[in-house]
């Protein structure tokens, strides 16, 4: 919610939601009439609201690394209803993007979580990725392990239903923890991921990005054997033939890599991974060139191609199946839908 005022455009934002958002409404219409001395107070006065609010729901948490004894941070989130004593309930895990860390908010995700009453989770997992401990190294994904064991160790958490979800940096991580790790998920949702780094550094060789992954890896690709492994280890693809188990929902936007960073290839490439390893018909190479173009359609889609799903509100160019995940290429750039993820997620159950 933003808050302005008629009086050299004071601006508050902030995310509560319920009483909050009358009472704020109120002192922005008596503040705005009086003088902007007293409209400037407004963000202060909110600020405190929102902090009394959030003290009791989103709590940050401290969990001891199994690999090297830190004490890593995570956000969590108890939904308003959640009873101890009552039946365990499903626990979201959601992702920060490649730039992003622990304070990054994915606010409609939050709210679905709730509207859910499912516990949600937001581990750091080293946060930015621009150190070695950070990018999917082996680090960061027990990080989230540890996270998860914790959580489902203190609160009653449904374990055949612990979900997994991430955009960008959080979809690369998403793609890599349900390789790597099958086994905690009963389903997770992957958007814009990067699949591969050692492609997406070839595309980002000289920019933030490349520099970046050079952090983490310790150089670009080809400087010698030990880096390549480095990005091997931590693409997906390299993974992700054994992630048959998990529901795996695979999803970009057309017009990523267009108008955003991450191109459809790197989605479509990992779901053509799963495919070949559950022996079903990938995605062809003409059709992914066909979808990576400006216009991006398919010059004959098939009949699944064209579903309109209620969940997602956008139209549809690619959707197919393969083992229990699918991949669908949508209107839109390099973003998430929590509607569409959390739909996804809350169709499965782990059988054990």
């Amino acid at each position: 919610m933003i808050i302005q005022t008629s009086d050299k455009a004071v601006i508050c934002e902030t995310w509560a939601t319920g009483w909050i958002a009358p009472i704020a409404t109120v002192f922005v219409f008596v503040c705005s009439s009086i003088n902007r001395r007293a409209a400037l107070i407004v963000p202060v006065i909110l600020l405190a609201l929102v902090s009394s609010v959030e003290a009791g729901n989103r709590e940050k948490v401290w969990v001891r690394s199994s690999v090297d004894q830190s004490e890593q941070p995570s956000y969590l989130i108890l939904p308003a209803k959640y009873d101890p004593t009552a039946k365990p309930v499903p626990l979201l895990v959601s992702l920060h993007t490649w730039s992003g860390n622990l304070e990054q908010r994915n606010l409609e995700l939050e709210r679905a979580a709730e509207r859910k009453g499912w516990i949600y989770l937001f581990p750091d997992f080293r946060g930015v990725n621009q150190q070695p401990l950070a990018c999917g190294s082996a680090t960061a994904c027990q990080d989230i392990l540890d996270a998860v064991e914790w959580v489902a160790s203190k609160y009653q958490v449904d374990r055949q239903r612990i979900y997994l979800t991430g955009v960008s940096g959080g979809g690369h991580m998403t793609m890599l923890m349900v390789g790597r790790h099958p086994q905690p998920w009963a389903a997770a949702s992957a958007w814009v991921g990067i699949s591969d780094l050692r492609t997406w550094h070839a595309r980002h060789a000289t920019g933030k990005y490349g520099l970046m992954m050079q952090k983490c890896c310790g150089g670009k690709p080809g400087d010698r054997p030990g880096i390549d492994l480095q990005y091997r280890q931590r693409s997906p693809v390299t993974w992700l033939h054994r992630s048959l188990s998990v529901p795996l929902d695979i999803a970009a936007g057309v017009h990523d890599g267009h108008r955003g960073s991450v191109p459809i290839r790197q989605s479509l490439n990992a779901f053509n991974l799963i495919a070949r390893a559950a022996q079903a018909t990938p995605v062809s190479e003409q059709e992914i060139l066909q979808l990576s173009r400006p216009d991006g359609r398919l010059d004959n889609p098939q009949a699944t191609d064209q579903i309109m799903d209620a969940s997602w509100g956008r139209k549809i160019y690619l959707r197919r199946r393969a083992a229990k995940s699918r991949v669908t290429i949508f209107e839109g750039g390099h973003e998430g839908i929590a509607e569409a993820a959390v739909a996804w997620l809350e169709k499965h159950t782990k059988a054990n």
